[in-house]
């Protein structure tokens, strides 16, 4: 088994880190790029930055922000909100991030994965996708429907049929976020993590519910997960890297050694 990644996430609202429950009550938890340098020597392997108002608002990423936190750190990290054009992903990896995390817009316009890998590489695209369980199970054969904006708008997409074209169209990793899960840290919805790592080649991380080292262990066993992201476990200070690693060795999961 490949070492397995740890990616703090944070999502970021006026420049601020928040985090609520199924993306409700959010509060302040302190400045994204000090929060980034902490997680960067703690050991974290990669970091995810959502701007999560950006989409919303109708704006870019704020890139002042994206170049704080690259100067910051030295581990890659992927950035995701407002990004609507091949020239907003630009924008992105010229600040100095890896990555780019297509969401809403990748759903509005499925093109703009392919745009996007042909320009930068499949390594660069990332698709975020938030599922919630469904009973219409003629539209959506796997119980999961694929929402956007939030969790706002269900779209009618079965979430392992997205998964599969967004893979086709060029996606290089796919994040499953549980809207039933995230924020509660109960731990991954395992169910659609595992079906989606089935039917796909590239990694897919879990993310959305994490609450100790256990979830994470059962991300990675039980749904095959090539990652996983955490956030509220660490910004309350419960847990740190090391010691989500140091459990997972135990676990006998394999893990890259905290410098």
């Amino acid at each position: 088994m490949l070492a397995r990644r740890i990616i703090p996430c944070l999502d970021v609202i006026n420049k601020r880190v928040t985090k609520g429950v199924r993306f409700q009550n959010n509060i302040d938890l302190g400045d994204p790029v000090l929060l980034a340098a902490r997680y960067y020597d703690e050991g974290a392997d990669e970091l995810v930055v959502y701007d999560i108002a950006a989409s919303a608002e109708g704006r870019q990423t704020d890139l002042a922000m994206v170049r704080e936190v690259a100067r910051s750190i030295r581990i890659p990290f992927a950035v995701g909100g407002g990004v609507s054009s091949l020239s907003d992903m630009a924008e992105i990896l010229l600040a100095g991030a890896e990555k780019v995390s297509v969401n809403t817009l990748a759903v509005e316009n499925h093109a703009l994965i392919g745009q996007g890998a042909r320009a930068f590489g499949s390594q660069c695209i990332v698709l975020g996708m938030d599922p919630v369980k469904t009973q219409d199970r003629q539209a959506c054969p796997s119980g999961y429907e694929v929402t956007i904006r939030g969790f706002r708008h269900r779209t009618g997409l079965d979430a392992v049929a997205w998964a599969r074209r967004a893979e086709s169209e060029g996606a290089g990793e796919i994040v499953v976020n549980s809207v039933d899960a995230d924020g509660t840290r109960s731990g991954f919805q395992l169910e659609i993590t595992r079906m989606i790592a089935e039917a796909v080649s590239i990694p897919v991380v879990a993310s959305g519910g994490a609450g100790d080292s256990s979830h994470l262990r059962d991300a990675f066993l039980i749904a095959g997960a090539d990652a996983a992201i955490v956030a509220g476990m660490l910004h309350t200070g419960d847990y740190t890297i090391g010691r989500i690693k140091r459990e997972l060795a135990e676990f006998g999961i394999p893990v890259r050694a905290c410098t």
